[in-house]
C-alpha cells in the first residue's frame, strides 16, 4: 500500500473575477437579495479600472500549488485544494476534490491572516456543516497572523518598495487591514481580529526600527455604526499636515492582491495621497512569495505533530 495522502483545503473569502460576476457575488453576500443596480454598476466600474479582472483566484491557486510542492518536499504525500466561501470553487467543491483524490484527512487552513467571524469563522462553520458528509476527519489549522515567516514575508515586500525612495529610513509606514464594525470586536463574544492585527503590526514594525509607522484600516463597508479606525485616508491627511512627504503602505491584512489592494489602495488611496502632495507607494501582498508559503507549510506540519 502507498503512503496515505494528506489533504489541505485552502479557505478564502472569494470574489468576482470581473464585472460580469459582480451581481451574482453580491447577491450571495446579501443572502439572496439583489443589490440596487447603481451599486452593481459602481462595483463593476471598479473592476474595469483594475483591468477588468481580479487576480485573486489565480493567486490563491498559485499559493495552493506552491504549498503542495513545499509540503511534498518536506515529506509525506500531500494535495492542496482551494475552497472559497462566496464564489467558485466553493468549499464543498474543494473538499470533494480532496476526498476524490484519496485524502485520508484534511487540514482546513484559512488564507485570512486575522480571525473574524465573517472570514475564518464563516469558512470553518461551512466546513463543520459539510464534514459530516465525508468519511475523513477535517482538522482546522490555527491562526498564523504572528508566524515569524509571515512577518518576514511582509517585511520583504516592504523592503522591495522602500529601496525606491531616496531616503528609505525617513519613509512613513502605514500598515493597513480591512476595517470591521466595532461591534464585532467588543463585548463578551468579541472577535480577536483587532488584537491580532495589532500583534502583526508591532511584529512587522520591529523589522523597520528606523521608520515611524501607523496602523490604519481600509475598505470600510456601508451600514450604521462605528467601524475600526483610523482610516488610511485620515492618516494620509495627518502626515501631509505634519509636512511628511514619503509614505509606504504595507497591506498586512491581505494575503493576496485583489480589488481591495488594486482599487482601494492603488487607485483611491493613491489618488488621495497625490492630492495631498505625498509621494505614496504600496507594497505588494505576500501572494505566493516563498517565505509566505514556508510559513503556511510550517502551520500545516505543526498540526500533523499534534
Amino acid at each position: 500500500m502507498g503512503e496515505q495522502l494528506n489533504g489541505v483545503l485552502l479557505l478564502g473569502f472569494g470574489g468576482p473575477e470581473g464585472p460580469e460576476g459582480v451581481e451574482a457575488f453580491m447577491t450571495r453576500l446579501m443572502k439572496g437579495r439583489k443589490p440596487p443596480p447603481p451599486v452593481i454598476t459602481k462595483v463593476q466600474a471598479r473592476y474595469r479600472q483594475i483591468g477588468g479582472k481580479s487576480p485573486l483566484l489565480e493567486i490563491t491557486r498559485a499559493q495552493a500549488a506552491a504549498l503542495e510542492a513545499r509540503l511534498n518536499q518536506l515529506g509525506g504525500s500531500w494535495k492542496v485544494a482551494v475552497g472559497m466561501s462566496n464564489s467558485a470553487p466553493y468549499i464543498e467543491e474543494g473538499l470533494k476534490e480532496l476526498i476524490a483524490a484519496g485524502a485520508g484527512q484534511v487540514i482546513a487552513l484559512s488564507i485570512s491572516p486575522h480571525y473574524s467571524r465573517i472570514t475564518t469563522g464563516a469558512y470553518l462553520a461551512e466546513v463543520d456543516r459539510l464534514k459530516e458528509q465525508f468519511s475523513c476527519p477535517v482538522i482546522p489549522a490555527p491562526a498564523w497572523y504572528d508566524h515569524p515567516l509571515f512577518i518576514a514575508a511582509l517585511a520583504a515586500r516592504g523592503r522591495e518598495q522602500l529601496q525606491d525612495f531616496e531616503r528609505p529610513e525617513e519613509v512613513e509606514l502605514i500598515f493597513s487591514a480591512h476595517s470591521l464594525p466595532v461591534s464585532y470586536v467588543s463585548g463578551s463574544e468579541a472577535d480577536p481580529y483587532q488584537e491580532q492585527v495589532e500583534v502583526t503590526a508591532r511584529a512587522l514594525a520591529a523589522h523597520f526600527p528606523a521608520n515611524p509607522w501607523t496602523l490604519a484600516y481600509q475598505s470600510k463597508g456601508g451600514g450604521q455604526g462605528e467601524w475600526l479606525g483610523p482610516e488610511v485616508e485620515e492618516v494620509l491627511e495627518q502626515l501631509a499636515a505634519k509636512g511628511k512627504k514619503d509614505v509606504l503602505l504595507i497591506p498586512i491584512g491581505f494575503a493576496a492582491d485583489h480589488i481591495e489592494t488594486l482599487y482601494d489602495i492603488d487607485i483611491e488611496q493613491a489618488n488621495h495621497a497625490r492630492s495631498l502632495g505625498l509621494n505614496f507607494r504600496r507594497a505588494r501582498a505576500v501572494n505566493d512569495l516563498p517565505l509566505f508559503i514556508s510559513a503556511l507549510a510550517e502551520v500545516v506540519t505543526e498540526v500533523m505533530k499534534r
